[in-house]
């Protein structure tokens, strides 16, 4: 139905161009919304308004035009008329909509895939932790997100790879390392925990890293030496295979919260193909980067509201900000063309400067996004859980995972939209009842498929005709349930090109609100599976539908769509 309108409304304008109202040149989108107002239609769109601040007339005048212009399809629109300030608005034909579920029946693993995304190369690069400690909450959020994100653009046309940066240089990988040599070291009485370093990596994770490096015979003689002379501090064999180890245990978590990557890229190789270094000398050759007084370089900010920002340090070492420029420019130049990066909330003030940097270097920085995610916080009986470093009950990922599943993790997660705060319940995630938000969803799936247990076993059957299902489907739930089902390839495209994923989750909380209520008001009076053969037919094409479009919309959001659940059964009859 999107197609079609987006289609309708090109060909208008195509036509007002032939006609020399406007060039082929300033033909502008042709936006299609979704009305809160019900009363407003099923779709609108603001392209009125677009064309009369083009063309210098009343958006009314632009709407005549349009309407003038528009392709008759009385076959799907029950009306089409303008609506002030500035849109036209669709109203579509009930028998359309039935007519739209054939679709589901044909092929549900793609209904509601589009083009949208026209196969245009993104890199979505998320969670990026350093390999210095386990994944908390607040990466699960954003690992959530961008896992979501990426299927829901893959959906929809886009050539979509997702990367996991990681920060293996620096000061914090080398005190990681110096953390696992220094558990090693007590551990075989070279020194006690006094010893420790001050600003060392104390988890309990560190110590079983150590132990299990010290099972390898072909490290045992580097505990014995200084630190100093095992290696560069941030790039020695303790150091990489702690990084190793930690990022073993990071995939594995991801991977239990069914997140995967298609690349793995190592800040290290930045500095080893020498593009950090290369970078750095063009932003001075083209006068970005000057000296200060001490000694260091700094990017030139120009204008911005931030003060120039450093990209070699007095030691002449580089800033995280010099890898993070050349990152950025590797991501265009291995032939990406939209970047979009998910980050914690805390780094909202580093999107103008990267921004700047990719400007100055000659890249479109509107070619980069990011969407900031805010921090989780947890409650169990109404209660908030300490959330402190080395405190707390619930920090890491893996903790999480091991409370409430899953499933309830990433639903719950996508309930809101990644910038707003958070509050997780423990207690509701973990709750086998309609009131708990992924449970209400997924039983909603696995309530379809009982009903089709049963038919199946009493000899009903359904083909998916529609015209039964036009005849015989004349409740107002049963039209607004084919209404809300013909909504999902809006809704999944509007997710894909707004970057929300959360629009899917709400969406599918709608529709099995929907089914659940009609289903509820009427089990024992109008049953799905009735002695009338043609009206059982199409009531379990309409609820089949139901099934398979939870079972798509979960599939976009990586939950699962369980066929049975423990929960008290209600009759079907």
């Amino acid at each position: 139905m999107l197609t079609v309108i987006r289609g309708i409304l090109k060909d208008a304008l195509k036509n007002l161009a032939s006609r020399g109202v406007i060039t082929t040149e300033e033909l502008p989108d042709a936006p299609v919304e979704r009305p809160k107002i019900e009363e407003f239609g099923d779709f609108g769109t603001p392209l009125p308004l677009v064309l009369a601040k083009q063309l210098r007339r009343s958006p009314k005048e632009c709407a005549t035009m349009l309407l003038e212009t528009m392709e008759r399809r009385e076959d799907l629109f029950e009306k089409v008329e303008f609506a002030s300030p500035g849109y036209i608005n669709f109203t579509v034909k009930k028998d359309a909509w039935f007519r739209l579920l054939k679709q589901i029946l044909d092929s549900p693993e793609t209904f509601g895939n589009s083009d949208v995304g026209k196969g245009e190369r993104v890199l979505i690069e998320f969670v990026s932790a350093n390999p210095t400690g386990p994944l908390h909450v607040g990466h699960a959020r954003g690992a959530v997100v961008g896992d979501a994100l990426a299927r829901i653009m893959r959906a929809s046309g886009y050539a979509v790879s997702t990367e996991y940066y990681i920060n293996d240089v620096g000061n914090q990988i080398a005190t990681f390392g110096l953390s696992v040599w220094a558990r090693a070291r007590e551990t075989l009485g070279l020194q006690n925990e006094n010893d420790f370093p001050e600003n060392g990596y104390r988890g309990d994770y560190v110590r079983n890293i150590a132990l299990s490096l010290l099972k390898d015979k072909e490290f045992e003689h580097l505990f014995k030496m200084p630190y100093e002379e095992v290696g560069k501090s941030d790039k020695n064999p303790i150091t990489d295979y702690a990084i190793q180890a930690m990022l073993k245990h990071i995939k594995e978590d991801l991977e239990d919260l069914g997140v995967t990557f298609d690349l793995w890229f190592s800040e290290s190789s930045l500095y080893e193909s020498g593009l950090v270094t290369q970078l750095v000398q063009n932003l001075i050759r083209i006068g970005k980067a000057y000296k200060d007084e001490r000694g260091a370089l700094l990017f030139a900010m120009e204008g911005q509201d931030e003060k120039d920002r450093v990209i070699i340090r007095t030691n002449q070492m580089p800033t995280y900000f010099a890898s993070d420029i050349a990152y950025h420019v590797n991501k265009f130049a291995r032939g990406f063309t939209r970047l979009i990066n998910i980050w914690g909330a805390d780094h909202h003030g580093y999107i103008p400067r990267v921004k700047k940097a990719l400007e100055v270097l000659g890249y479109d920085p509107q070619k980069l996004e990011i969407i900031l995610v805010q921090m989780v916080s947890l409650t169990r009986g109404g209660q908030a859980i300490p959330m402190g470093k080395r405190i707390g009950e619930f920090v890491t990922l893996r903790d999480l995972i091991n409370e409430v599943g899953k499933d309830a993790v990433r639903f719950i997660f996508l309930l809101r939209k990644p910038d707003a705060q958070m509050e997780f319940d423990l207690d509701l995630a973990k709750a086998q009842t309609l009131e708990n938000p992924v449970f209400y969803v997924q039983y909603g799936h696995a309530r379809v498929a009982s009903i089709m247990r049963k038919a199946s076993a009493l000899g009903a059957t359904f083909t998916g005709r529609v015209d039964k299902a036009c005849k015989y489907l004349t409740l107002p739930e049963e039209v607004r349930i084919a209404k809300e089902l013909g909504m999902f390839p809006f809704v999944v495209s509007s997710s894909a090109t707004r970057r929300e994923p959360h629009h899917i989750a709400f969406y599918l909380l709608d529709l099995a609100k929907a089914f659940h209520s009609y289903y509820t008001k009427y089990r024992h009076t109008e049953k799905v599976i009735t002695r009338d053969v043609e009206k059982t037919e199409a009531r379990l094409f309409l609820v089949e539908c139901v099934r398979r479009v939870l079972a798509r919309g979960l599939e976009l959001l990586g939950v699962n769509a369980p066929e049975e659940m423990h929960i008290e059964e209600v009759e079907h009859d």
